[in-house]
């Protein structure tokens, strides 16, 4: 009887765990779903309100001024995060903060005020970006020993990008400064939340204060491991792209004549649940390395389509659009797992941070800016030429998907160590 009732106490522990993991698994859910609402409900579509409301000129610097925001804020605020303030709290702050700011956008964009608007978008992006990185942490937090589950709960963000984009589409505010209050709404909502999320304390709470702290310098030895750095510094080629796509895809798809575009966009981030799916599978025939190397080289691909859709061939732009969750699931996801795997508790928000920073900061930025000064000099100057004065703009992510793909081959070696993100996945 005594074995039976300890049989019986030990399954009822098993069972409320599972109920623990499950709830938990819930809530991460709910984070991911609205922040990438939020996310998705107007930078997808960002170009052409600027377009629409005769801004056409600052797509380039919004743009840029939103990886800038990346690279100054994430590390400052990761530290802030491994150190000082329970993650889900910092998280809440700046989402609450980041809704106040974006509710002045539209009056600024419907008056034509091109300097105040890129300063609200670059203080509103100041809040915002770090947040991608928090999000990261706190999952990767709280899923512990069960971090396999990250690309399925990835998939809310995913089906929250898409909601947002199906939602804007439908309700008509693709081009229109609605969609910036609608982001308001959901900033609010997310803030408070956020701070019914799973308490997130400091890692490294207990750590002697530095003023490198606050710049995240204690972050840099990560860059002794060859693996990191050329992880980071392809993420930063790869993201040039990323900049590029940000910037102009939605102004390209109107050009080609297609119609609601945010609708169109959404499609890229509902392909990204199949191929999310398909993670552990492709993991465990590829491995790590070349999996990655996929999620890279398709940036490219993609953008070969974008230049083969300006001969009347439309529907090429929507598979380029469409390649989105290869892009993403085979190359930010398997990053931030990887990065997790590799790091010491003290220094997770801070690498997570780094990633966000060559991803959405340096990378974006570089993007932006090129894809901006091509677009100036090219597409604006001879407007008759149409769709085919953008083939110029498409070169430059071509270019550095190539140049990615031959540094990744020769560089990156994963030891075996750093290998179980693949036998995790696969089980």
């Amino acid at each position: 009887m005594i074995h039976a009732g300890s049989g019986t106490s030990s399954d009822s522990s098993y069972a409320n765990q599972a109920s623990h993991a499950k709830a938990t698994f819930l809530r991460l859910s709910i984070m991911m779903l609205l922040e990438f609402i939020l996310f998705g409900s107007w930078f997808a579509t960002l170009g052409l309100v600027l377009a629409t409301y005769k801004l056409p000129a600052i797509i380039g610097p919004a743009y840029s001024l939103s990886a800038v925001a990346a690279v100054v804020s994430p590390v400052f605020l990761g530290a802030i995060g491994d150190r000082y303030l329970s993650s889900q709290k910092l998280l809440g702050l700046t989402h609450l903060l980041g809704g106040a700011l974006m509710l002045a956008l539209p009056a600024l964009v419907k008056a034509g005020d091109a300097k105040m608007t890129l300063i609200a978008i670059f203080a509103y992006m100041l809040c915002f970006q770090p947040t991608l990185g928090l999000t990261n942490s706190i999952a990767f937090r709280h899923l512990g020993k069960s971090e396999k589950a990250f690309p399925y709960l990835r998939i809310f963000a995913t089906v929250g990008w898409v909601i947002a984009g199906l939602t804007v589409g439908a309700m008509g505010l693709s081009a229109s400064t609605g969609v910036f209050t609608f982001a308001a709404v959901v900033s609010f909502v997310l803030g408070v939340y956020s701070f019914t999320l799973p308490s997130t304390p400091p890692s490294a709470k207990n750590a002697k204060f530095s003023i490198g702290d606050l710049i995240g310098s204690k972050s840099f030895v990560l860059f002794k491991d060859r693996n990191f750095a050329t992880l980071i510094f392809c993420a930063f080629l790869t993201s040039i792209s990323l900049g590029v796509y940000n910037s102009f895809a939605s102004p390209y798809l109107g050009a080609l004549g297609i119609s609601n575009v945010a609708g169109v966009l959404a499609i890229g981030q509902a392909s990204e649940v199949i191929f999310i799916i398909s993670v552990p599978f492709v993991l465990r025939k590829l491995g790590l390395k070349w999996a990655l190397l996929l999620g890279m080289g398709m940036w490219g691909v993609r953008f070969i389509l974008f230049a083969l859709a300006a001969e009347h061939q439309p529907n090429l732009a929507i598979i380029g659009v469409a390649l989105h969750g290869i892009c993403n699931d085979f190359f930010l996801i398997l990053s931030a797992m990887y990065i997790d795997r590799m790091t010491p508790p003290e220094l997770k928000v801070q690498a997570q941070s780094w990633l966000i920073m060559a991803i959405s900061g340096f990378g974006s930025a570089a993007g932006s800016y090129i894809s901006g000064t091509i677009f100036g000099a090219t597409v604006a100057q001879h407007p008759e030429a149409g769709a085919a004065a953008w083939t110029y703009i498409w070169l430059v992510p071509i270019v550095a998907a190539v140049v990615t793909a031959v540094l990744w081959i020769a560089f990156f070696k994963p030891s075996k160590e750093q290998e179980p993100v693949e036998a995790d996945a696969a089980t």
